[in-house]
């Protein structure tokens, strides 16, 4: 039987005990909140983390809810309550259509928004979605938080900008008029990784294309992002042209790698294949206004 080297364990209390803690452990404490990605990696030994501080009961970072001009997500809050939520579906249904893709039930049931995108798996669904959506993510530390923007989140596979010592609270998405958005995944059976996978939003003014955003997982895209796509979008009639030359530019700006998921040449074809569903998608979708 697989089992993790030995470890420590401390509960933390609020978001400033977990932040006290990180920095009294050092760097070989990791924080654990639903688990479903650490512990596996812990008992194949490939995280031997000396602490862990769990972060699980924080209630505080479970919400969902309208500020200003962003919708905000609590960090801890689970793949089934975003994916449930009328609020996010309201004006983003790619939320609950990428949710309702992401491995099975039980982890929905406990796996976290934050530790899906502090996990940085680069198959992993909602750091495209957020891509697409062009979100930001909060992380606090000690003298506060700090708001960066989710295409400077992620600095390679497993891999983000957070320090030791701080924590992803927040995700803030821009509250957008006029925009749809959708989803798209193709993957060897339900619940599997996806062998590839798209994230589109649109928004439309005067009847042209006022922004963009395209995420892509599993096919190394850039920070999970087809920007040179989403560029060739904006200012554009909302056309099949228009839709064709971002799918082709997506395909061509990702990286894919053969694996037992299929050859290089395949998930290029799929990326262009799921970019034009989610676009056209997204483009005959409308969303309210925003005030």
């Amino acid at each position: 039987m697989q089992v993790p080297a030995p470890f420590d364990y401390r509960r933390a209390t609020s978001v400033g005990d977990a932040i006290a803690l990180l920095q009294d452990y050092g760097p070989d404490s990791r924080v654990i909140a639903g688990g479903h990605s650490l512990l596996p990696m812990m008992r194949l030994r490939l995280a031997r983390p000396e602490v862990l501080i769990d972060i699980n009961h924080l209630t505080e970072l479970d919400y969902i809810r309208v500020d200003g001009s962003f919708l905000k997500i609590g960090a801890m809050v689970r793949h089934v309550t975003l994916q449930t939520s009328h609020l996010a579906a309201e004006y983003y249904p790619i939320f609950a259509e990428a949710e309702a893709q992401i491995a099975d039930p039980l982890v929905r049931n406990r796996g976290t928004v934050g530790g899906s995108l502090c996990q940085a798996d680069p198959a992993e669904d909602l750091s495209a979605v957020f891509s697409a959506l062009k979100a930001n993510v909060v992380i606090a530390h000690r003298s506060g938080t700090r708001k960066v923007p989710i295409s400077e989140f992620h600095t390679g596979p497993y891999t983000t900008i957070l320090e030791a010592d701080e924590i992803l609270t927040e995700v803030e998405v821009p509250l957008r008029s006029n925009t749809g958005s959708a989803y798209e995944k193709v993957e060897r059976r339900v619940g599997d990784w996806a062998i590839a996978a798209v994230g589109a939003m649109v928004r439309i003014e005067e009847g042209l294309v006022s922004e963009a955003g395209i995420g892509l997982t599993a096919v190394r895209a850039d920070h999970f992002r087809a920007k040179e796509a989403e560029d060739s979008l904006v200012g554009r009639p909302p056309s099949t042209e228009a839709i064709a030359e971002a799918a082709s530019l997506a395909a061509t700006h990702c990286d894919p790698f053969a694996d037992q998921r299929g050859p290089e040449d395949y998930k290029r074809h799929l990326v262009e294949e799921l970019t034009k569903r989610a676009l056209s998608r997204a483009m005959n979708r409308s969303l309210p206004e925003v005030h």
